[in-house]
């Protein structure tokens, strides 16, 4: 209760209320909220309570995790809630060099209470020997949905054969696609279900859109970036988007940082800190920045490239707007991305209101989403073959040639 108190927590979030009573009371678990809800908090403080309630000599607890990002995460708030109490953590992540290895092979034979862990990196030291699960009583999958859709299955039911069978289970995802009720049959026994609605973004976002040509669209984040914004993230569909992004960035002289997946450990770390310290305004990413970090103050998200699962723009947007606070979400739909956009206003049951371009820019495509894309040249689109340059050119359409 004095870790509670020292870290501002009043009143349980409705995932907390629902889920941490059927903890305590030993069932399995299915639970379904998103990033944002408050989940952490709902699975660790019900097990720090069993923990310390009992003989905890042994290691009691493994969560799994599809990122180092959240595995750093959850370990730091461990180590809040866990302040006045005999707790002990450590995460297990991949990256770095063979030091970290050894670091983790090291604090793994002397034990801890409770390992958070990434699949591959965890199979790694159960390879080696450095873990014994025999008397494990917890196991958590968070974020189960993103270890399925980063191909993780395999491993997870790897892991899961040098566990104890008699074990609480805690399955804990944003969504639950038919593969998660069939991961759920395979490993929980009877368990209880939770699910907190997951589909609608926080009122205190402000979304917005804009219908664009490809090479617009970098003209267009220059016109949306002479407003002054503290703190910005910018979502790109791929890692060489992202890089591409960093580099047209510096050109237009707008202060960013790429995210990805090529970089170390230590550089990553570095960049999460400096963002969340404001030494960063704008942090260029995949979706692994939209459930891996928790940053408040977060006042604009920029969508360059629709998310082709549209939960995944509820989980983008969800980094603004955060405790409480207001923010805006802007996305770039371009002509192939309309029935992508339009699923997703179906999911949140609320259309988005269409900006008109600046008139530097030109005009955009007509927002048709139930028109077919035509896969032969388009007479109203921009030339340029998306490669190159032209793929971040600002400037009118001009009509394709034969």
């Amino acid at each position: 209760m004095d870790g509670l108190d020292a870290m501002g927590f009043l009143t349980p979030t409705p995932i907390q209320e629902r889920a941490i009573p059927l903890i305590l009371d030993h069932y399995d678990l299915i639970a379904c909220a998103q990033t944002g809800t408050g989940k952490t908090a709902a699975y660790l403080l019900p097990i720090i309570d069993k923990i310390i309630n009992s003989n905890h000599s042994h290691l009691n607890t493994l969560i799994l995790v599809p990122t180092r990002e959240l595995a750093q995460q959850i370990d730091q708030q461990l180590v809040g809630f866990g302040y006045y109490v005999a707790i002990s953590s450590i995460a297990v992540y991949g990256g770095g060099d063979g030091n970290l290895f050894s670091q983790q092979q090291v604090a793994l034979r002397e034990g801890a209470d409770i390992i958070i862990a990434t699949p591959g990196r965890l199979l790694s030291h159960l390879a080696s020997g450095s873990i014994d699960f025999g008397k494990l009583e917890h196991l958590v999958l968070d974020e189960a949905d993103r270890m399925l859709d980063m191909g993780f299955y395999d491993d997870i039911i790897k892991i899961i054969s040098y566990l104890p069978k008699e074990r609480q289970t805690l399955l804990f995802s944003a969504t639950m696609p038919p593969r998660i009720k069939t991961l759920a049959a395979k490993i929980l026994f009877e368990p209880k279900e939770v699910s907190i609605s997951i589909s609608k973004p926080a009122e205190g976002i402000k979304q917005l859109a804009y219908v664009t040509y490809e090479p617009q669209k970098m003209g267009l984040l220059g016109e949306i970036f002479k407003e002054k914004f503290q703190s910005v993230i910018v979502f790109a569909s791929t890692k060489e988007k992202v890089k591409g992004l960093h580099f047209e960035f510096k050109k237009i002289g707008i202060p960013a940082k790429s995210f990805h997946s090529d970089l170390e450990q230590r550089e990553r770390e570095e960049l999460l800190n400096d963002f969340r310290n404001r030494k960063i305004q704008v942090l260029i990413g995949t979706d692994i920045l939209s459930r891996g970090i928790d940053v408040d103050g977060i006042d604009l998200v920029i969508n360059f490239d629709v998310p082709p699962d549209p939960e995944d723009y509820v989980h983008r947007i969800g980094r603004t707007a955060r405790a409480a606070t207001t923010g805006t979400a802007i996305t770039f739909i371009n002509e192939k991305d309309m029935r992508r956009f339009h699923a997703i206003e179906k999911l949140i049951e609320k259309e988005v209101p269409k900006l008109p371009l600046p008139e530097s820019l030109g005009t955009g495509p007509v927002y048709e989403p139930l028109k077919k894309v035509s896969s032969g040249l388009n007479r109203n689109r921009p030339s340029g073959n998306g490669k190159s340059k032209g793929q971040w050119r600002g400037g009118p359409p001009r009509k394709a040639t034969k």
